[in-house]
């Protein structure tokens, strides 16, 4: 069953399922294995791309097919161009954003479900909608002391 989420409602929660449900089958049925190279975040009609792609127009396509997928508002396009990470990176990635998690867990208990992360060669997105500006700091400042962490991209939305 799903809930509010944070400070978002009922609805805006399963808009942006819809959102993402959308664009995932847009990536699987497109070239370039979109659906495997970027992560999507929705938020409120708002879509954080990140990943690692080869080339710009792999980029490109990815941020066109978002943009036409219904109910997109803004689409904020995080997707690097290079080589792919190694099993290394990877595993030094996945493992970041495991301690990130569990810091945002310890840090705020309950209320860091409101937030999302994802890291990429050692940069730790995070996205989120929160009516308590001092809950980002406190995340901010946790996710700093993390071994591994070369940058933090806040994309969190506070409300008023």
């Amino acid at each position: 069953m799903v809930v509010a989420e944070g400070d978002r409602s009922l609805g805006t929660v399963v808009d942006d399922a819809t959102i993402k449900i959308n664009i995932a089958s847009k990536f699987i049925s497109s070239e370039n294995n979109l659906f495997i190279n970027i992560n999507t975040i929705v938020l409120e009609g708002r879509v954080l791309l990140t990943g690692l792609v080869e080339n710009q127009e792999i980029r490109i396509d990815a941020v066109r097919i978002v943009w036409e997928t219904t109910g997109v508002k803004e689409v904020i396009n995080e997707i690097e161009v290079g080589n792919k990470a190694s099993l290394k990176e990877y595993s030094k990635d996945l493992w970041i954003n495991t301690q990130v998690k569990a810091l945002a867990a310890r840090t705020l208990g309950l209320r860091a479900i409101a937030y999302n992360f994802e890291t990429i060669k050692g940069k730790v997105y995070i996205a989120g909608i929160t009516s308590k500006p001092e809950h980002v700091d406190e995340l901010l400042g946790a996710v700093k002391t993390i071994k591994g962490v070369t940058e933090i991209v806040n994309y969190v939305v506070i409300k008023q």
